[in-house]
């Protein structure tokens, strides 16, 4: 490194939570960052100008999470910065160039060895590879949201899904980032969307971004949730849905079983109503595990997928090419675009959390550093 960087800030997670909750009211701490100072040939520091504050984020400060970085790690999967020092292979017209983070090559939500390199951060120091160019018009902020949400929502919709243009899908969960990008995603394919949410004003924001229908869900005096079948198939003139993307689960993915036709497709996305399904501390199992009627899926003849995105492509590398190609073509092009309601300030870490965990947020919700 030719100039010396200056010290940063970044948080650093010493010890895991038993659930999301109790880490927010432990206090996400932030430190001072050591600058970077040694660069392997082949490495770049990108300083982060946006961070990406995601569901994913909020499991893992618990272990709630599939895959649990070694501790101490910085949290944040994705972000968009600035080149701002290259290794002595990688080409010097880098220097300043707008780039957005693969969170799959590093980060917190990685395998290999840069798994400490997590966003809520002043640098990265990465491979030249895992700063991919940010493409067409996005700003930081929406180049910060855009892989995590839209490569989900592509392989659910897409590869899992098989999803055929007139085709009508159902998305729950459909004011969070990956929910909206299935909106999206599904539109740009030619699908009829139907989306539910808690909060018609956040519905409102789906609507605008291409969603046929919208459904509000209720409760009841009791607090159990309204059934919405007969809403669903008025909203889409009297017929069942083709496919449901369900992020939720819980109540609301039981009786979207309601909603499929016969031989319908049920993609089960995650688990926000239930997030905590496991021990915490880092405790492996799932003593609370969501459940689904198994008499409804073998009536209606049901296929129920499981959608790992993250699994799926470290189990299988060759599908994330093509994925992660069609991504950046499409925002390139401005057929998708992340929607991006809150911003904060990196020191304002905890209040980003917190919106994100009490359902604030529609879309992306990132931390400008």
């Amino acid at each position: 490194m030719h100039t010396p960087l200056p010290p940063g800030q970044y948080v650093r997670i010493e010890q895991l939570a038993s659930s999301p909750a109790e880490a927010l009211a432990n206090g996400i701490p932030l430190v001072t960052q050591p600058a970077p100072t040694m660069l392997r040939d082949d490495e770049v520091v990108v300083a982060i100008r946006s961070a990406s504050v995601g569901w994913v984020d909020l499991l893992m400060t618990s272990g709630q999470y599939q895959h649990m970085p070694p501790l101490p790690y910085t949290p944040g999967m994705e972000g968009a910065g600035e080149i701002v020092a290259v290794g002595k292979n990688v080409s010097p017209a880098r220097l300043g160039e707008r780039v957005l983070i693969d969170g799959l090559l590093v980060g917190p939500r990685s395998l290999g060895e840069y798994q400490d390199q997590g966003t809520f951060a002043t640098y990265v120091q990465i491979p030249n590879a895992a700063a991919i160019p940010i493409p067409g018009d996005l700003s930081f902020d929406e180049a910060a949201a855009l892989l995590a949400a839209f490569e989900t929502a592509w392989h659910v919709v897409v590869v899992r899904g098989r999803l055929q243009a007139g085709e009508t899908l159902l998305v729950n969960g459909a004011t969070g980032a990956t929910g909206l990008a299935a909106v999206q995603v599904a539109k740009a394919l030619g699908a009829r969307v139907i989306a539910t949410g808690r909060s018609p004003e956040k519905l409102a924001v789906v609507t605008s971004l291409g969603a046929d229908a919208v459904i509000p869900l209720g409760k009841d005096e009791s607090g159990a949730l309204l059934p919405f079948r007969d809403a669903v198939k008025a909203a889409n003139g009297g017929a069942s849905v083709d496919m449901v993307y369900d992020g939720v689960g819980g109540a609301v993915g039981a009786e979207s079983l309601r909603c499929l036709r016969f031989g319908g497709r049920l993609l089960v996305v995650g688990w926000a109503s239930t997030p905590d399904v496991a021990k915490g501390h880092g405790g492996r199992g799932a003593p609370n595990a969501n459940q689904l009627p198994t008499n409804l899926i073998l009536m209606k003849g049901l296929d129920v997928l499981g959608c790992p995105a993250a699994i799926a492509t470290a189990m299988d590398p060759t599908i994330r090419p093509p994925r992660l190609a069609a991504v950046l073509e499409w925002a390139a092009r401005g057929v998708i675009r992340p929607h991006v309601s809150h911003v904060f300030r990196l020191a304002e870490v905890h209040e980003a959390m917190s919106a994100k965990w009490r359902g604030d947020v529609v879309g992306g919700c990132v931390l400008r550093v």
